[in-house]
């Protein structure tokens, strides 16, 4: 009998994986049959997101980190899977997925797979596909899974909603401390690393982060009691210095989330996130196909003389396609 696409991947098949990434990513309309089928073998990866500014050096020390954690047999399955999403040209549409370079000395490793990503315009860091993709390397078996963002800036933060540990990395130099302290990174973190710690600036970078944090404490403790002390930690990716220190935490928050409870409610968010995703996507394809073309260009004609507002016109087309 012939294996099915979905064996293949769960007997570790690493090109028929690469290939259902590809149908994930191009939005094919064969990859949901092998994703269903999949899915009964999901929900045993542990998802860790690496986000931060350009600059800070995310993709180097997700080289290191990868090493690390693939040593650590008591919490890795000793296959680890990395997703690293790359900007997309807004004029072009092209990526140019530059993580693989910075992550070359694990191309020929079996036990590590990377896939890198465009975002595609997806807004919040990570591409659409995303969560499709992390299920898809949760069913082949690996675990860990490391997602890299984009790291545009303060607003991608749509990382919090898909991993279990997230991690924001910041670096010397990249801007003045109200800058940071007012990102909306530091408020998704569950450890915060200061990277390229061999600048002179590093120890004033964590000394203001670590400032910034006890401030949110008070107030944390205060409504809800004890929770997730978030560390500050300080790494070296270009000779991995301080990674040890840093998969020790992160198998620390692991171990918090189990016995806190925390690890479901990151899987019900995530889930929850997915289909609201797909039931948005469904929702607007149905109505475009019922979309009546000549009277939507008719519309856009009064929108575009000022005879009518977008907002009345969005209204107008809601109700004629009900």
């Amino acid at each position: 009998m012939a294996l099915t696409a979905a064996d293949r991947i769960r007997e570790g098949d690493r090109l028929a994986l690469a290939r259902l990434i590809t149908l994930i990513e191009n939005d094919d309309e064969n990859y949901q049959e092998v994703m269903d089928a999949l899915y009964p073998y999901t929900g045993n990866a542990y998802i860790i997101g690496i986000t931060g500014p350009p600059g800070s050096g995310k993709s180097t020390l997700v080289n290191c980190l990868a090493k690390d954690l693939k040593k650590n047999a008591e919490y890795s399955s000793g296959k680890i899977g990395i997703i690293a999403v790359d900007p997309t040209s807004p004029f072009s549409g092209g990526a140019l997925l530059g993580d693989r370079i910075r992550m070359h000395a694990h191309t020929s490793d079996p036990n590590i797979f990377i896939r890198s990503m465009a975002s595609r315009g997806a807004l919040g860091g990570i591409a659409l596909a995303t969560d499709n993709v992390a299920l898809a390397m949760d069913a082949a078996g690996y675990d860990p899974i490391i997602i890299e963002t984009v790291g545009a800036g303060q607003a991608e933060v749509e990382i919090a909603n898909l991993a279990h540990t997230t991690i924001v990395v910041e670096a010397p130099g990249l801007g003045d401390d109200v800058q940071a302290a007012k990102a909306g990174l530091l408020e998704i973190a569950d450890i915060l690393v200061v990277n390229k710690s061999d600048n002179q600036k590093a120890d004033n970078t964590a000394a203001s982060l670590e400032r910034m944090l006890a401030l949110g404490e008070e107030l944390k403790e205060k409504s809800f009691g004890s929770h997730w002390k978030i560390p500050v930690l300080k790494t070296s990716a270009i000779d991995c210095t301080g990674i040890t220190e840093l998969t020790e935490k992160i198998y620390s928050h692991h171990r918090y989330l189990h016995e806190s409870g925390g690890w479901d409610k990151c899987d019900l968010v995530r889930l929850s996130k997915q289909i609201n995703e797909l039931l948005r996507a469904s929702l607007f394809k149905n109505w475009q196909e019922q979309l009546d073309q000549k009277s939507f260009n008719a519309l856009m004609v009064q929108v575009m003389h000022h005879q009518v507002s977008p907002h009345q016109a969005a209204q107008i087309l809601l109700k004629h396609n009900r």
